[in-house]
């Protein structure tokens, strides 16, 4: 046991020596290549063992014969350990480079594609993370490209209705400077109309840039949506007298929940007017406010025909205003967005689907606590 001890002492002293080196040259060329570690690595494994053995033999006074043997042996397992090494720090190297070379695919704009042939676990796994990255850039170039054409779609939009009012506007006013006017409180009624248009228009801009910047501040208050659902009704009523639309109530609950009441009314008479301006003469516009599992729900059917079903993903988009071959387009397209915008800041969600004769928007917001 005493010699079998000492052995174990001696071999290790010596194995600890060679460890030691190799740590410092493994530090020396810390930024070389995957190669060159590997080597390094086979190399402190050999010379540790050759390092013990020499260690024990010059204790146990072995003879000349047997230490040639002993380091001849370990002279050829040093030879096949590093041809080993280099042969798997090529591999390796190589499967590295592949990899790179893919991986400069995300920035051309293009998709990652896995190398093909077998990898390391390690590899394969950094190429899982890579093909998931990519699928995540994929989407996210495609949002970034619509919201650009949602962009430029708006600012045409609001090019075009802000043009029109200020040429009436100007018009009327230099026919009122000139003295030609032949009605002049009619040109004066008119100005104020355009004048109310243009702020409207203006005040959905300042709200849209709130919700985009994350800046539209809350001041939730504990409600009951039959006071909601009344109070939008009110407000909608002169528009839906006047296109001769029939405005209705149905299945109104009286359940309380937590909002801001000023931007809630917000929401509830964008959806209304919406409705009403693409509803037909003689046509229906129904509000309603239903309990379920995911909170409550308000909803508003119109009689507009119908949504086309490639149309219904875009239809809260900024600047969307529909197909010109349903109904004319009214307003900047902002009313939806700023809906959608609203109520997903009440941890809500607005969507919308056809249904037989005209379409059903429905905002689902959460009840508030007991």
């Amino acid at each position: 046991m005493r010699d079998t001890l000492l052995i174990a002492l001696f071999a290790f002293l010596g194995a600890a020596a060679a460890g030691v080196l190799g740590a410092c040259v493994l530090l020396l060329i810390r930024r070389r290549s995957l190669i060159a570690h590997l080597a390094v690595v086979a190399g402190v494994g050999i010379t540790a063992m050759l390092a013990g053995t020499l260690a024990v033999a010059q204790a146990m006074f072995l003879s000349g014969h047997d230490l040639t043997v002993v380091t001849t042996v370990v002279a050829m397992a040093a030879v096949v350990s590093l041809a080993t090494a280099l042969l798997l720090g090529r591999w390796v190297a190589a499967r590295s480079h592949a990899l790179a070379l893919a991986a400069r695919s995300f920035g051309d704009g293009g998709d990652f594609t896995s190398p093909d042939g077998p990898a390391t676990a390690e590899l394969a796994a950094l190429s899982r993370e890579l093909e998931a990255t990519s699928a995540k850039l994929a989407e996210s170039r495609q949002r970034e490209r619509a919201l650009e054409s949602s962009r430029r779609e708006l600012v045409a939009w609001i090019s075009h209705d802000l043009r029109t009012p200020l040429a009436g506007l100007r018009a009327m006013a230099e026919a009122l400077e000139d003295g030609v006017a032949a009605d002049p409180d009619r040109y004066l009624r008119q100005i104020r109309m355009e004048v109310e248009r243009l702020n409207g228009m203006v005040g959905d801009l300042f709200e849209l840039s709130r919700i985009h910047a994350g800046t539209l501040a809350l001041s939730p208050s504990r409600i009951s949506l039959y006071d909601l659902v009344g109070d939008a009704l009110a407000g909608a009523d002169p528009l839906a007298r006047e296109r001769g639309v029939r405005l209705v109530g149905e299945r109104v609950v009286p359940v309380p929940v937590e909002v801001d009441g000023k931007e809630m009314s917000r929401v509830l008479g964008n959806l209304l007017v919406n409705a009403i301006r693409r509803t037909p003469a003689d046509g229906t516009v129904a509000i309603a406010a239903e309990r379920s599992p995911e909170g409550v729900v308000l909803s508003v059917t119109d009689g507009c025909g119908g949504i086309p079903e490639e149309d219904l993903p875009r239809v809260f988009d900024t600047g969307w205003r529909g197909s010109h071959a349903r109904t004319p387009p009214a307003g900047a397209g902002l009313g939806l967005a700023i809906v959608r915008g609203i109520v997903e800041a009440h941890d809500g969600r607005a969507s919308v689907r056809n249904v037989p004769g005209g379409c059903r928007f429905e905002v689902v917001l959460p009840t508030a606590a007991p």
